[in-house]
């Protein structure tokens, strides 16, 4: 397949470019290489290139800055998904976008379905689900994939954080325990993305790793314990560690759109987090 991916620089970006290489003709532009809030210039990439696919992963996802920079979440998120989602319809190429758990507000106290409401609590979580409404509005032969709690190769991310302090010395680490989630690798996403366009799913669609989800800090103790650091780490609220933006309690996904299409599970958490770390010690 031809395929095209915005935000190729990002986590999940570099994560399709690897995984998929050998196999797609694929045209990853970054954030240098396309303006994805500029229609005009969305429509000459998906027209010049003429691809089967568009996989529409670049936003804003800084959750901390999108609660003060409101503008450019919505410029980005929803404003660009549009433009994106417009060009794909323009010229009868599907559009796959990438969303988030952050859609939801984790009130259920259950996984949240493909059927369940979205509820956001933060800019972030609001703007995402704008830029959903926008696909949904502009290119009816879409797929929307949610994912959760993503960590790749090359970020900054939870993962990151975790090693970098858990290898230097200081009293216990103090991580959330009352934000639950399904921490998902970029690698086994891309691998479930190749499945759900080849597959020719549409609609919407929840991907994340295994598992039943986990906290913060129980994911937070199994990266020190693969990685062997003997930092300690103590659980505490969300209260005790306030942020500008507010956290979904639970945001787990249920993937329930998977098992309905007989479609592969990624894997179990665990087991994803443990081969990314081989694979990149440091993250």
């Amino acid at each position: 397949m031809r395929i095209l991916i915005t935000g190729a620089g990002g986590l999940l970006g570099r994560a399709l470019v690897r995984r998929w290489q050998d196999r797609h003709v694929l045209l990853p532009l970054g954030r240098a290489d396309l303006d994805v809030c500029d229609v005009a210039a969305c429509h000459a990439a998906v027209t010049g290139f003429r691809p089967d696919a568009v996989v529409h992963c670049a936003a804003a996802t800084a959750v901390d800055r999108c609660e003060t920079q409101r503008e450019e979440a919505f410029r980005i998120n929803a404003r660009g998904s549009a433009a994106i989602a417009a060009a794909c319809h323009r010229a009868a190429v599907r559009l796959v976008a990438i969303s988030t758990d952050y859609v939801f507000s984790g009130a259920l106290g259950r996984p949240c379905d493909e059927w369940d409401r979205p509820d956001p609590l933060s800019v972030y979580g609001i703007s995402k689900l704008a830029g959903e409404q926008a696909v949904r509005e502009h290119c009816p032969d879409h797929c929307i994939v949610r994912t959760a709690w993503l960590y790749g190769s090359g970020g900054q991310g939870f993962v990151q954080a975790m090693l970098k302090f858990g290898a230097a010395e200081g009293p216990p680490l103090r991580v959330v325990d009352d934000q639950r989630g399904d921490p998902t690798s970029a690698t086994a996403l891309a691998d479930g993305l190749g499945r759900v366009l080849m597959a020719g799913m549409v609609g919407t669609v929840h991907l994340s790793c295994a598992g039943g989800g986990t906290t913060r800090y129980d994911l937070a103790r199994e990266i020190l314990a693969l990685r062997g650091l003997a930092r300690s780490i103590e659980p505490c609220s969300s209260s005790a560690c306030p942020r500008h933006a507010p956290r979904p309690a639970d945001s787990r996904l249920d993937n329930m759109v998977m098992r309905l299409h007989a479609m592969p599970a990624l894997p179990h958490w665990r087991e994803a987090l443990a081969d990314f770390l081989q694979e990149h010690p440091d993250g």
